[in-house]
Protein backbone atom coordinates (compact mmCIF):
# COMPACT_ATOMS: atom_id res chain seq x y z
CA UNK A 1 0.00 0.00 0.00
CA UNK A 2 1.32 3.43 -0.96
CA UNK A 3 -0.05 6.00 1.46
CA UNK A 4 -0.61 9.68 0.67
CA UNK A 5 -2.11 12.54 2.70
CA UNK A 6 -5.82 13.04 2.08
CA UNK A 7 -5.09 16.49 0.58
CA UNK A 8 -3.82 14.75 -2.57
CA UNK A 9 -7.35 13.57 -3.31
CA UNK A 10 -9.21 16.84 -2.89
CA UNK A 11 -10.13 19.17 -5.79
CA UNK A 12 -7.26 21.16 -7.34
CA UNK A 13 -4.64 19.21 -5.38
CA UNK A 14 -0.98 19.19 -6.35
CA UNK A 15 -0.44 15.72 -7.85
CA UNK A 16 3.30 16.02 -8.32
CA UNK A 17 3.84 13.75 -5.31
CA UNK A 18 2.26 10.88 -7.24
CA UNK A 19 4.81 11.20 -10.02
CA UNK A 20 7.72 11.60 -7.61
CA UNK A 21 6.83 8.38 -5.82
CA UNK A 22 5.91 6.27 -8.83
CA UNK A 23 8.73 3.82 -8.11
CA UNK A 24 6.85 2.77 -4.97
CA UNK A 25 3.91 1.78 -7.15
CA UNK A 26 6.16 -0.19 -9.49
CA UNK A 27 7.83 -1.97 -6.58
CA UNK A 28 4.50 -2.73 -4.97
CA UNK A 29 3.13 -4.28 -8.14
CA UNK A 30 6.22 -6.35 -8.97
CA UNK A 31 7.69 -7.30 -5.60
CA UNK A 32 4.65 -7.93 -3.42
CA UNK A 33 4.43 -10.98 -1.19
CA UNK A 34 1.18 -12.56 0.01
CA UNK A 35 0.25 -11.84 3.59
CA UNK A 36 -0.84 -14.57 5.96
CA UNK A 37 -4.34 -15.58 4.87
CA UNK A 38 -5.60 -16.98 8.15
CA UNK A 39 -7.11 -14.69 10.73
CA UNK A 40 -4.88 -13.98 13.71
CA UNK A 41 -6.04 -12.96 17.15
CA UNK A 42 -5.10 -9.53 18.41
CA UNK A 43 -3.91 -9.14 21.99
CA UNK A 44 -6.61 -8.22 24.49
CA UNK A 45 -6.67 -4.63 25.70
CA UNK A 46 -6.68 -4.15 29.45
CA UNK A 47 -8.30 -1.30 31.33
CA UNK A 48 -8.01 -0.81 35.10
CA UNK A 49 -10.27 1.34 37.24
CA UNK A 50 -11.65 1.60 40.74
CA UNK A 51 -15.19 0.61 39.70
CA UNK A 52 -17.16 -0.71 36.73
CA UNK A 53 -18.58 2.66 35.68
CA UNK A 54 -15.17 4.27 35.51
CA UNK A 55 -13.77 1.26 33.61
CA UNK A 56 -16.60 1.52 31.09
CA UNK A 57 -15.89 5.22 30.57
CA UNK A 58 -12.18 4.51 30.10
CA UNK A 59 -12.93 1.77 27.58
CA UNK A 60 -15.14 4.08 25.52
CA UNK A 61 -12.56 6.86 25.66
CA UNK A 62 -9.94 4.37 24.45
CA UNK A 63 -12.13 3.15 21.59
CA UNK A 64 -12.76 6.70 20.43
CA UNK A 65 -9.10 7.61 20.70
CA UNK A 66 -8.27 4.67 18.44
CA UNK A 67 -11.09 5.60 16.03
CA UNK A 68 -12.89 2.30 16.74
CA UNK A 69 -16.09 3.87 18.03
CA UNK A 70 -18.95 5.75 16.38
CA UNK A 71 -19.45 8.52 18.94
CA UNK A 72 -22.07 6.68 21.00
CA UNK A 73 -21.37 4.46 24.02
CA UNK A 74 -20.23 0.93 23.20
CA UNK A 75 -20.17 -2.35 25.08
CA UNK A 76 -16.66 -3.72 25.63
CA UNK A 77 -16.21 -6.84 23.49
CA UNK A 78 -14.75 -8.94 26.29
CA UNK A 79 -13.85 -12.55 25.63
CA UNK A 80 -16.82 -13.68 27.70
CA UNK A 81 -19.29 -11.43 25.85
CA UNK A 82 -17.85 -12.40 22.46
CA UNK A 83 -18.19 -16.12 23.28
CA UNK A 84 -21.79 -15.47 24.30
CA UNK A 85 -22.53 -13.82 20.95
CA UNK A 86 -20.80 -16.71 19.13
CA UNK A 87 -23.49 -19.08 20.37
CA UNK A 88 -25.47 -17.79 17.39
CA UNK A 89 -22.85 -18.95 14.87
CA UNK A 90 -23.19 -21.89 12.50
CA UNK A 91 -19.52 -21.80 11.46
CA UNK A 92 -16.25 -21.80 13.43
CA UNK A 93 -15.21 -18.47 14.89
CA UNK A 94 -12.10 -18.34 12.66
CA UNK A 95 -14.05 -19.03 9.46
CA UNK A 96 -13.05 -16.35 6.94
CA UNK A 97 -15.92 -14.60 5.16
CA UNK A 98 -13.68 -12.28 3.14
CA UNK A 99 -11.92 -8.93 3.33
CA UNK A 100 -13.74 -5.69 4.02
CA UNK A 101 -13.08 -3.06 1.32
CA UNK A 102 -11.43 -0.77 0.69
CA UNK A 103 -8.81 -1.30 3.41
CA UNK A 104 -9.13 -5.08 3.24
CA UNK A 105 -9.42 -6.01 6.91
CA UNK A 106 -9.97 -9.74 7.45
CA UNK A 107 -13.60 -10.64 8.18
CA UNK A 108 -14.30 -13.74 10.26
CA UNK A 109 -17.28 -15.03 12.20
CA UNK A 110 -15.45 -13.82 15.29
CA UNK A 111 -15.08 -10.28 13.96
CA UNK A 112 -18.84 -10.23 13.31
CA UNK A 113 -19.41 -11.33 16.91
CA UNK A 114 -17.04 -8.66 18.23
CA UNK A 115 -18.83 -5.92 16.31
CA UNK A 116 -22.22 -7.20 17.47
CA UNK A 117 -20.99 -7.33 21.05
CA UNK A 118 -19.79 -3.72 20.82
CA UNK A 119 -23.14 -2.67 19.33
CA UNK A 120 -25.12 -4.17 22.22
CA UNK A 121 -26.44 -7.13 20.24
CA UNK A 122 -27.43 -10.64 21.20
CA UNK A 123 -26.43 -14.11 19.93
CA UNK A 124 -29.73 -14.67 18.10
CA UNK A 125 -28.95 -11.59 15.96
CA UNK A 126 -25.66 -13.04 14.70
CA UNK A 127 -27.14 -15.16 11.85
CA UNK A 128 -28.65 -12.03 10.26
CA UNK A 129 -25.44 -10.02 10.63
CA UNK A 130 -23.30 -12.80 9.11
CA UNK A 131 -25.64 -13.09 6.11
CA UNK A 132 -25.66 -9.30 5.67
CA UNK A 133 -21.86 -9.11 5.82
CA UNK A 134 -21.56 -11.91 3.28
CA UNK A 135 -23.88 -10.02 0.92
CA UNK A 136 -22.02 -6.75 1.51
CA UNK A 137 -18.69 -8.38 0.58
CA UNK A 138 -20.03 -9.80 -2.70
CA UNK A 139 -17.99 -8.14 -5.50
CA UNK A 140 -21.21 -7.40 -7.39
CA UNK A 141 -22.08 -4.72 -4.84
CA UNK A 142 -18.90 -2.79 -5.82
CA UNK A 143 -18.62 -2.20 -2.08
CA UNK A 144 -15.01 -1.12 -2.49
CA UNK A 145 -16.23 1.91 -4.44
CA UNK A 146 -19.35 2.57 -2.40
CA UNK A 147 -17.38 2.54 0.85
CA UNK A 148 -15.00 5.23 -0.41
CA UNK A 149 -17.21 7.37 -2.65
CA UNK A 150 -18.35 10.91 -1.94
CA UNK A 151 -21.99 9.94 -2.50
CA UNK A 152 -22.77 8.75 1.04
CA UNK A 153 -24.41 5.38 0.28
CA UNK A 154 -25.50 3.13 3.15
CA UNK A 155 -26.71 -0.50 3.23
CA UNK A 156 -30.46 -1.17 3.36
CA UNK A 157 -31.29 -4.68 4.60
CA UNK A 158 -34.75 -6.26 4.35
CA UNK A 159 -35.44 -9.58 6.09
CA UNK A 160 -38.10 -12.19 5.33
CA UNK A 161 -38.88 -15.44 7.09
CA UNK A 162 -39.75 -16.65 10.61
CA UNK A 163 -36.49 -15.39 12.10
CA UNK A 164 -37.70 -11.80 11.91
CA UNK A 165 -40.44 -12.26 14.50
CA UNK A 166 -38.31 -14.52 16.66
CA UNK A 167 -35.57 -11.91 17.11
CA UNK A 168 -38.12 -9.06 17.31
CA UNK A 169 -36.99 -7.34 14.13
CA UNK A 170 -39.35 -4.48 13.45
CA UNK A 171 -41.81 -4.65 10.55
CA UNK A 172 -44.41 -2.19 11.84
CA UNK A 173 -44.54 1.32 13.27
CA UNK A 174 -41.14 3.02 13.25
CA UNK A 175 -39.19 0.52 11.12
CA UNK A 176 -36.33 2.99 10.70
CA UNK A 177 -36.07 3.21 14.49
CA UNK A 178 -35.30 3.78 17.23
CA UNK A 179 -37.63 1.27 18.88
CA UNK A 180 -36.83 -0.28 22.28
CA UNK A 181 -39.60 -2.83 21.70
CA UNK A 182 -37.74 -4.15 18.64
CA UNK A 183 -34.01 -3.56 19.25
CA UNK A 184 -32.58 -6.11 16.80
CA UNK A 185 -32.37 -3.86 13.73
CA UNK A 186 -30.44 -1.12 15.52
CA UNK A 187 -27.85 -3.55 16.91
CA UNK A 188 -27.39 -5.45 13.64
CA UNK A 189 -27.11 -2.30 11.55
CA UNK A 190 -24.76 -0.63 14.00
CA UNK A 191 -22.53 -3.71 14.09
CA UNK A 192 -22.30 -3.65 10.30
CA UNK A 193 -21.46 0.06 10.41
CA UNK A 194 -18.65 -0.59 12.92
CA UNK A 195 -17.25 -3.24 10.59
CA UNK A 196 -17.44 -0.83 7.65
CA UNK A 197 -15.30 1.57 9.65
CA UNK A 198 -12.98 -0.66 11.66
CA UNK A 199 -12.29 -3.38 9.09
CA UNK A 200 -13.10 -1.51 5.89
CA UNK A 201 -11.44 1.75 6.85
CA UNK A 202 -14.49 3.93 6.14
CA UNK A 203 -13.40 6.69 8.49
CA UNK A 204 -14.91 10.03 7.37
CA UNK A 205 -12.44 12.20 5.47
CA UNK A 206 -9.82 9.45 5.51
CA UNK A 207 -11.17 6.13 4.20
CA UNK A 208 -14.46 7.47 2.90
CA UNK A 209 -15.04 10.74 1.07
CA UNK A 210 -18.79 10.69 1.82
CA UNK A 211 -19.54 14.41 1.79
CA UNK A 212 -22.48 14.18 4.18
CA UNK A 213 -21.98 10.78 5.80
CA UNK A 214 -23.89 7.54 5.89
CA UNK A 215 -27.06 9.05 7.43
CA UNK A 216 -27.36 6.56 10.30
CA UNK A 217 -25.20 4.91 12.95
CA UNK A 218 -27.49 1.91 12.61
CA UNK A 219 -27.87 1.69 8.80
CA UNK A 220 -31.31 0.38 7.74
CA UNK A 221 -32.36 -3.09 8.92
CA UNK A 222 -36.03 -4.12 9.09
CA UNK A 223 -38.39 -6.97 8.28
CA UNK A 224 -41.22 -7.11 5.80
CA UNK A 225 -44.71 -7.28 7.32
CA UNK A 226 -45.51 -10.67 5.79
CA UNK A 227 -48.82 -10.95 7.67
CA UNK A 228 -49.89 -7.76 5.93
CA UNK A 229 -49.27 -8.99 2.38
CA UNK A 230 -52.40 -9.11 0.20
CA UNK A 231 -53.39 -12.43 -1.31
CA UNK A 232 -51.06 -13.29 -4.19
CA UNK A 233 -48.28 -10.90 -3.12
CA UNK A 234 -45.00 -12.77 -2.63
CA UNK A 235 -42.59 -11.64 0.12
CA UNK A 236 -40.05 -9.22 -1.29
CA UNK A 237 -36.80 -11.13 -0.68
CA UNK A 238 -38.27 -14.42 -1.89
CA UNK A 239 -39.56 -12.78 -5.05
CA UNK A 240 -36.42 -10.77 -5.81
CA UNK A 241 -33.93 -13.59 -5.21
CA UNK A 242 -35.94 -16.77 -5.80
CA UNK A 243 -35.75 -18.18 -2.27
CA UNK A 244 -38.36 -20.73 -1.26
CA UNK A 245 -41.39 -19.49 0.63
CA UNK A 246 -40.97 -19.58 4.39
CA UNK A 247 -37.16 -19.49 4.22
CA UNK A 248 -35.12 -17.13 6.35
CA UNK A 249 -33.47 -14.73 3.93
CA UNK A 250 -32.42 -11.13 3.41
CA UNK A 251 -31.77 -8.66 0.65
CA UNK A 252 -29.12 -5.94 0.66
CA UNK A 253 -29.06 -2.84 -1.51
CA UNK A 254 -27.34 0.51 -1.06
CA UNK A 255 -29.42 3.63 -0.50
CA UNK A 256 -28.50 7.30 -0.42
CA UNK A 257 -31.65 8.86 0.96
CA UNK A 258 -35.08 8.25 2.48
CA UNK A 259 -38.14 10.40 1.79
CA UNK A 260 -41.52 10.33 3.47
CA UNK A 261 -44.38 10.57 0.94
CA UNK A 262 -47.79 11.81 2.05
CA UNK A 263 -49.96 9.60 -0.10
CA UNK A 264 -53.48 9.67 1.31
CA UNK A 265 -56.20 11.70 -0.35
CA UNK A 266 -58.35 14.43 1.22
CA UNK A 267 -61.24 11.97 1.82
CA UNK A 268 -63.30 13.19 -1.14
CA UNK A 269 -61.90 10.52 -3.45
CA UNK A 270 -63.23 7.08 -4.21
CA UNK A 271 -61.04 4.14 -3.19
CA UNK A 272 -59.92 3.80 -6.80
CA UNK A 273 -59.02 7.48 -7.07
CA UNK A 274 -57.20 7.43 -3.74
CA UNK A 275 -55.10 4.44 -4.81
CA UNK A 276 -54.09 5.94 -8.15
CA UNK A 277 -53.43 9.42 -6.73
CA UNK A 278 -51.26 7.92 -3.98
CA UNK A 279 -49.19 6.01 -6.52
CA UNK A 280 -48.81 9.17 -8.60
CA UNK A 281 -47.43 10.98 -5.55
CA UNK A 282 -44.89 8.22 -4.96
CA UNK A 283 -43.90 8.26 -8.63
CA UNK A 284 -43.45 12.01 -8.41
CA UNK A 285 -40.75 11.60 -5.77
CA UNK A 286 -39.08 8.95 -7.92
CA UNK A 287 -39.22 11.17 -11.03
CA UNK A 288 -35.99 13.13 -10.56
CA UNK A 289 -32.92 13.47 -12.83
CA UNK A 290 -30.76 11.46 -10.43
CA UNK A 291 -27.71 10.11 -12.26
CA UNK A 292 -27.19 7.60 -9.43
CA UNK A 293 -30.02 5.64 -11.05
CA UNK A 294 -27.56 4.78 -13.83
CA UNK A 295 -25.35 2.77 -11.44
CA UNK A 296 -28.15 0.26 -10.90
CA UNK A 297 -29.84 0.67 -14.26
CA UNK A 298 -29.32 -2.89 -15.47
CA UNK A 299 -29.60 -5.32 -12.55
CA UNK A 300 -29.55 -3.06 -9.51
CA UNK A 301 -32.34 -0.88 -8.20
CA UNK A 302 -33.40 2.77 -8.34
CA UNK A 303 -34.72 2.34 -4.81
CA UNK A 304 -37.19 0.72 -2.43
CA UNK A 305 -40.85 1.70 -2.17
CA UNK A 306 -42.25 0.83 1.26
CA UNK A 307 -46.02 0.86 1.83
CA UNK A 308 -47.99 -0.17 4.90
CA UNK A 309 -50.28 -3.18 5.10
CA UNK A 310 -53.28 -0.82 4.99
CA UNK A 311 -52.18 0.66 1.67
CA UNK A 312 -51.26 -2.77 0.31
CA UNK A 313 -54.64 -4.19 1.34
CA UNK A 314 -56.44 -1.36 -0.42
CA UNK A 315 -54.49 -1.98 -3.60
CA UNK A 316 -55.00 -5.73 -3.35
CA UNK A 317 -58.76 -5.34 -2.87
CA UNK A 318 -58.86 -3.29 -6.07
CA UNK A 319 -57.05 -6.05 -7.97
CA UNK A 320 -53.58 -4.51 -8.09
CA UNK A 321 -50.72 -7.01 -8.18
CA UNK A 322 -47.14 -6.18 -7.19
CA UNK A 323 -46.25 -6.27 -10.88
CA UNK A 324 -49.05 -3.78 -11.64
CA UNK A 325 -47.78 -1.38 -8.98
CA UNK A 326 -44.16 -1.54 -10.15
CA UNK A 327 -45.10 -1.02 -13.80
CA UNK A 328 -47.32 1.94 -12.88
CA UNK A 329 -44.51 3.52 -10.87
CA UNK A 330 -41.98 3.03 -13.67
CA UNK A 331 -44.33 4.47 -16.28
CA UNK A 332 -45.14 7.57 -14.24
CA UNK A 333 -41.64 8.22 -12.90
CA UNK A 334 -40.10 8.73 -16.33
CA UNK A 335 -38.09 11.94 -16.59
CA UNK A 336 -38.44 14.17 -19.68
CA UNK A 337 -35.17 14.22 -21.62
CA UNK A 338 -35.28 18.01 -21.60
CA UNK A 339 -35.00 17.82 -17.82
CA UNK A 340 -32.09 15.39 -18.08
CA UNK A 341 -30.35 17.72 -20.52
CA UNK A 342 -30.95 20.76 -18.33
CA UNK A 343 -29.41 19.01 -15.31
CA UNK A 344 -26.47 17.53 -17.21
CA UNK A 345 -27.72 13.98 -16.79
CA UNK A 346 -27.17 13.05 -20.44
CA UNK A 347 -23.43 13.51 -20.00
CA UNK A 348 -23.48 10.75 -17.40
CA UNK A 349 -25.54 8.50 -19.70
CA UNK A 350 -22.80 8.73 -22.32
CA UNK A 351 -20.21 7.37 -19.87
CA UNK A 352 -22.45 4.86 -18.05
CA UNK A 353 -20.69 1.62 -17.13
CA UNK A 354 -23.22 -0.61 -18.94
CA UNK A 355 -24.40 -0.65 -22.54
CA UNK A 356 -28.03 -0.58 -21.43
CA UNK A 357 -27.29 2.54 -19.38
CA UNK A 358 -25.62 4.27 -22.32
CA UNK A 359 -28.44 3.27 -24.67
CA UNK A 360 -31.01 4.73 -22.29
CA UNK A 361 -30.20 8.16 -23.75
CA UNK A 362 -32.41 7.17 -26.71
CA UNK A 363 -35.57 7.25 -24.57
CA UNK A 364 -37.69 10.32 -24.07
CA UNK A 365 -39.01 10.46 -21.41
CA UNK A 366 -36.23 8.59 -19.63
CA UNK A 367 -37.20 5.54 -17.53
CA UNK A 368 -35.31 5.59 -14.22
CA UNK A 369 -34.50 1.86 -14.56
CA UNK A 370 -34.40 -0.64 -17.39
CA UNK A 371 -36.98 -2.97 -15.86
CA UNK A 372 -39.93 -2.44 -13.54
CA UNK A 373 -38.86 -5.52 -11.58
CA UNK A 374 -35.79 -3.58 -10.43
CA UNK A 375 -38.03 -1.37 -8.27
CA UNK A 376 -38.20 -2.80 -4.76
CA UNK A 377 -41.77 -2.97 -3.44
CA UNK A 378 -42.03 -3.85 0.26
CA UNK A 379 -44.93 -3.99 2.70
CA UNK A 380 -43.81 -2.69 6.10
CA UNK A 381 -44.36 0.15 8.53
CA UNK A 382 -47.21 1.14 10.82
CA UNK A 383 -50.79 0.19 10.04
CA UNK A 384 -51.90 3.52 8.63
CA UNK A 385 -52.74 4.69 5.13
CA UNK A 386 -51.39 8.24 5.26
CA UNK A 387 -47.75 7.81 4.25
CA UNK A 388 -45.35 5.82 2.09
CA UNK A 389 -41.56 5.70 2.07
CA UNK A 390 -39.25 6.14 -0.92
CA UNK A 391 -35.68 5.02 -0.26
CA UNK A 392 -33.65 6.19 -3.21
CA UNK A 393 -30.78 3.89 -4.13
CA UNK A 394 -27.20 4.04 -5.33
CA UNK A 395 -26.96 0.32 -5.93
CA UNK A 396 -25.35 -1.45 -8.91
CA UNK A 397 -26.67 -4.77 -7.58
CA UNK A 398 -29.15 -6.15 -5.07
CA UNK A 399 -27.77 -9.15 -3.19
CA UNK A 400 -29.80 -11.87 -1.52
CA UNK A 401 -28.65 -14.37 1.09
CA UNK A 402 -30.30 -17.18 3.00
CA UNK A 403 -29.82 -16.95 6.76
CA UNK A 404 -28.25 -20.01 8.38
CA UNK A 405 -29.75 -20.88 11.78
CA UNK A 406 -27.73 -22.61 14.55
CA UNK A 407 -29.07 -25.78 16.17
CA UNK A 408 -29.42 -24.00 19.50
CA UNK A 409 -31.49 -21.16 18.04
CA UNK A 410 -34.74 -22.01 19.83
CA UNK A 411 -32.81 -22.17 23.09
CA UNK A 412 -31.37 -18.71 22.41
CA UNK A 413 -34.84 -17.33 21.72
CA UNK A 414 -36.21 -18.90 24.91
CA UNK A 415 -33.38 -17.33 26.91
CA UNK A 416 -34.02 -13.94 25.31
CA UNK A 417 -37.64 -14.05 26.47
CA UNK A 418 -36.53 -14.68 30.05
CA UNK A 419 -34.04 -11.80 30.22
Amino acid sequence: MVVFPIDNFLPDADLSALSERKQEFYDGLTQWQPRQSAATSSPQLEVSAADYETALIKVNDLLLARHWGDGLPLWPATEARTKWILRGATLPRDHIIGRFPPRGGMVTIESCAIALAMAGGRPEYLPVLVAAVDAFLDPLTTGDLLQATSGSPFPMIVVNGPIAKKIRLNSGFGILGPDPQHPAGASIGRALRLMQQNLGGALPGVGTMAVFGMMRNTNVVFAEDEDGLPAGWTPYVNERHGFAGGSNCLSLAFGNGATNVFRRGAKEETKEEDAVQGLHRIAGYMRVPDVHYLWGYDKGTPGLVVISKVVAAGLGDLGWTKKDVREFLLLHSKVPMAEMNKSGGTAFMKIASTAIGRDSIKHDPWPITSNADNIGLIVAGGGHSSHALWMQAYSPAVLGREIAIPECFDELIKESRQQ
